[in-house]
Formats: C-alpha cells, structure tokens, sequence
C-alpha cells in the first residue's frame, strides 16, 4: 500500500515499449523510485495525480480514467470485492479537500507511446517555456497565483494534449434537428417506452426477427446489448442492423471492454451507414464475471466517458481523434448509463454531470424497483441544473421468478429491491410470473408522473414475451 494511496497496487509498473536515452531512463527510474512508493504509480506516462486527489486512478482494475463504473458496491471493487474503489475513495477525498471541480475536467486516455517513461522531464520543459519569473514573481503573474500559472501553463498542456482538449464545460449538440425516432420524441415531451431484445446465441436471426416483430408495435427503441456480463452474443451492431431493416429504431450498445479508440470511430461510422443512430456508451462488465477463461482484466483503452468525448466530436466538430476531417459527419444520438444508487447522489451525480458534459443526451439508469428512491439522484440533477441538458429512461424489469429478484438483489451491484416487493412475490407462490408483471406495471404508472423523467427502459432479460402485455396494462 502506498503512502498516499490508500489501496495496494494492482499491477507492476508499466515499461517503455521503445529504447529510452541514458538520460530519459534516468529520469524514468527516480520517478519510479519516489512515486511507486508515494502513490501506487503505474508509469503510465500520462500523470493526473493533481485532478486525482493524489490517488492514483490506475488503481482501477479496469484502467478507468474518469471516474467510477456502476459496479462500486457499498465502496468496494466488484472485480476484486476485497478492494477499496479507488474512485470513490478519490471522490470522497476530493469532496474532503473541497476539489469536486477538478473532477469535472475530461480527462484523456492513455497515450501508450508514453507507458513506461517519466512525466518530469516535461514539466520542466514547460516550467523553461512558461519562465520561472512568470511563475515565481508576481509584478509578472499581473494578479494571478502561482499556482493557477503552473496549472494553466505548464501541468494543464501536458495533461491536455493538442489531440485531447478535454475540458469541465457542457457541449450541447450542433445540429439541432432530431437525428433518430427516439430522439424525436424525447424531445417532443411524450413519456417514451424503449425495451431490450437480448441477441441470439447463434448465427440465426429468425428468433432475433420474431422477438423485434413482437415488441416493435409498442416501443419507441429496442436496445440490444454488447456482450452483457462478459458473455459472446450476437454482436449489438448485427442485431441493431437487423433491426433498422424491419424499421425498428436501434439503440446499439457498445461496451469499452472490447473495443479500443480505433474500434470505436470505425464502428459508429458503419453503423451510421446502416441506419444505426442511438449509441448507448458503456464501461462494459468485467471479464472477472463472464465465462471462463478470463479475459484481460488490466486495462481498457477507453472508458464511456472518452467513447462520449470521441463520438461527440465526430459528429459536432468532423473529426478523428487524430485531428483527420471526416467529410460527412456521423448523425448520432448518444447515451450513457447512469446507477443512481452506486454512490451518495451528491457524488453519483459528479460522475453523471462528466457523462452529460463529454457528450450524453440520454441516459438509461440500471434497474429501478421502487421509483421513490431515485428521489433524492433526481433531486441532486436538478439542484446540478442538469435535468434540462439530458433524457432520464429509467430502467426496470419484470421479475419471473423469487430466485431472479434474489439474485438481482444479492449479486449485481447498484440493485436494490425493495423487501415490500421481495415479500410479493414470495406469496405469489406459482402466480409469481403474474405479480412480477404487475409490479413492473405499477412502477410504470408511478414513472409517467415523476418530474425529471422522460420515459422508461424494460429489461426483460429474455422474457420479451412479458413486453406487449406490460406495456398495454400500464397505459
């Protein structure tokens, strides 16, 4: 454990994957020295210790970079339980510290031709470039601290890079016409109903068409996951197609486990020319909970805040992330998940502001089985100002079985239900099917009448059947 980190590394130090100078492996080996000990470093090469609350975020089994997924479990890591969230430890010293702000700013992924070397040869460079009488004397700082002209001048550009930009402002969309169904009607103010096909195990699309077929008439979207719970599945991308050409509306989903910067813009790109337009961004579950064998748990190339941050400027700005114009810009209608219930909503809401600022216009939330609860989130995003920059689809599902509920409710983070309704369906008995239903309905009814929320998400994990009957009950 680290002195100013207070959880253990979780991988050795990252090594340059190119020969260093005498002088720049020199460097590399002090910086080692000092800051392995001190903070946990990982020698990413991309240093963010000061926006951090020096905690170093590569603590993340997950290489998050912007916060904390939705799978921080009454603060704990839900890949490794027997560790501390380093996110939500920096959220919490940085709310100490009074530093929420800087939490604020969207912050780069990795530059890995970086990994391995020191950041300090840098800062020195720009500290020669700013010129220490500018920092040092305040006739030349004309007003400012010394500290906001080594912030701006010298740590933010290396932080920043030219290729980045990443800031703490909100960039609503360019264009103002609708770019999808869904968000044609979001903005029109009706209560929206958007449901979930789950994809096929197999390479047939016939029950992937009959399942589309049945819920179409009664949803605005259907969303198709990708690779949900670490597990293969038809591709999001496949099934979004194939449901653009039976004139449904897809919300494709695309997970950042399993795709790196350049796999993003490639695959918003196709999409968009197959009529694909809602992109719903997500971390991704852990391969530490998917099939054996396991997957990379190290690191990810992009969190769902960057995916946000890159798509955006693809559509808004016209270009890659390298800076190369696209000719004809993708139409996107981008979202992001939010688990209201993951944090204290004066921090989940920290996390949310960054998603909606990088980019989202909606945000579906995990499961919701008692809608008072979101009661104290809602009240956050309103005081934050920000139930007018993005759509709440509030997600909810039909509980099939008293064993699915207890499984929700014991094994995947950020779920809670209620014991009112637990006790419901354990005096179902074999009418459980029945009250699941009518439970989903009630929560419906109740939704269409909070403030702050435009529609609502079933998740019928399989159960689509469920889909048309709740959605007719709850008119």
């Amino acid at each position: 454990m680290a002195i100013f980190t207070p959880v253990r590394r979780w991988q050795p130090a990252f090594r340059p994957f190119r020969k260093l100078s005498a002088g720049d492996r020199l460097l590399a080996f002090n910086e080692r020295l000092i800051k392995g000990p001190l903070f946990g470093c990982r020698m990413c090469g991309n240093c963010l210790l000061q926006e951090t609350a020096y905690i170093c975020h590569m603590e993340c089994p997950k290489g998050i970079r912007n916060g904390p997924c939705g799978g921080v479990n009454n603060g704990y890591c839900y890949v490794d339980p027997t560790r501390r969230c380093v996110w939500d430890l920096i959220y919490k010293r940085s709310q100490k510290m009074h530093r929420e702000h800087k939490l604020l700013e969207i912050l780069p992924p990795v530059d890995w031709d970086r990994a391995g070397t020191e950041t300090w040869g840098e800062v020195i460079k720009k500290v020669r470039e700013t010129g220490l009488r500018r920092i040092i004397l305040p006739s030349a700082r004309k007003g400012k601290s010394a500290w906001s002209i080594l912030d701006e001048e010298v740590f933010k550009p290396i932080r920043q890079p030219a290729w980045w930009k990443g800031d703490s402002e909100y960039h609503p969309p360019v264009n103002p016409e609708p770019q999808s169904p869904l968000e044609k009607e979001l903005r029109s103010g009706r209560f929206v109903i958007t449901t979930e096909v789950m994809p096929p195990l197999s390479a047939s699309i016939d029950k992937l068409k009959e399942k589309i077929s049945l819920v179409k008439p009664y949803v605005t979207a259907i969303n198709f996951t990708d690779g949900s719970s670490a597990v293969p599945r038809m591709a999001s991308v496949a099934c979004s197609s194939v449901a653009a050409s039976l004139g449904a509306d897809p919300v494709m989903q695309i997970s950042a486990r399993d795709n790196t910067r350049n796999s993003l813009q490639s695959l918003a790109l196709g999409a968009n020319a197959m009529g694909i337009h809602n992109i719903l961004c997500l971390s991704g579950d852990s391969p530490r909970v998917g099939l054996k064998p396991t997957g990379n748990l190290n690191i990810i190339d992009v969190d769902s805040v960057h995916m946000l941050w890159i798509l955006r400027r693809m559509r808004d700005e016209g270009i890659y992330l390298d800076g190369r114009e696209i000719k004809h810009r993708p139409g996107l209608f981008l979202g992001a998940a939010a688990a209201p219930f993951a944090q204290e909503p004066t921090l989940q809401v920290i996390r949310d502001r960054k998603k909606i600022n990088a980019g989202a216009q909606f945000m579906q939330t995990n499961l919701v089985f008692d809608p008072d609860m979101l009661d104290p989130w809602l009240e956050q995003l309103w005081k934050e100002g920000l139930l007018d920059k993005v759509f709440i689809i509030v997600g909810i599902s039909p509980l099939k079985s008293l064993k699915l509920a207890k499984h929700l409710n014991e094994k995947i983070p950020g779920i809670t239900i209620p014991d009112t309704i637990m006790q419901r369906l354990a005096d179902a008995g074999d009418k459980v099917e029945e009250e699941g239903v009518k439970i989903t309905v009630e929560a419906i009814r109740k939704m269409r009448g909070k403030q702050g929320i435009s529609g609502v998400h079933i998740m019928p994990l399989g159960w689509e059947a469920s889909v048309p009957y709740i959605i007719k009950e709850s008119l």
